[in-house]
């Protein structure tokens, strides 16, 4: 049995060229390379790193079923990416075409967090640490609030 070395986002977009931008200026991402459909001239394939993470994302491909969430209504999936200011984040993000969900908040369990949709129709929640707390007080802390 094989043994798994790492999971990594791929996400589909409709407009992959526009979507490597906007990472790189909202997120500071770095673009590791991409790979253009010599018929049409769409992303077939990129790699972004966010930090030590890497991020997978290429423009629609219907006639496979890779299509993105503007196309399907929206997604289920929620991308989560730490930082170490998310208020400015948060604001760099806005400034880029990203819409605010739900702002930034302190939470019980030591994070403080916001939710936003990239312009590709991608949620995020960019997330800060603010105390280490333990699974156990987290969920003594949940149980109070309820």
């Amino acid at each position: 049995m094989s043994t798994i070395a790492s999971l990594i986002p791929y996400i589909i977009v409709k407009d992959a060229n526009a979507a490597i931008a906007f990472y790189k200026a909202a997120f500071k991402a770095t673009e590791l390379f991409r790979m253009t459909d010599p018929n049409d001239g769409r992303v077939g394939h990129a790699e972004l790193k966010f930090g030590e993470s890497i991020l997978m994302l290429a423009d629609e491909y219907p006639d496979f079923g890779a299509v993105g969430p503007e196309t399907i209504g929206g997604s289920p999936v929620t991308l989560h990416l730490k930082t170490g200011a998310v208020d400015d984040d948060v604001a760099c993000a806005v400034q880029h075409g990203a819409t605010v969900l739900r702002a930034a908040t302190d939470q019980s369990f030591g994070e403080r967090n916001a939710l936003i949709l990239d312009p590709f129709g991608h949620r995020w929640m960019l997330s800060q640490t603010i105390e280490d707390v333990s699974p156990t007080e987290m969920q003594r802390r949940w149980d109070e609030e309820a």
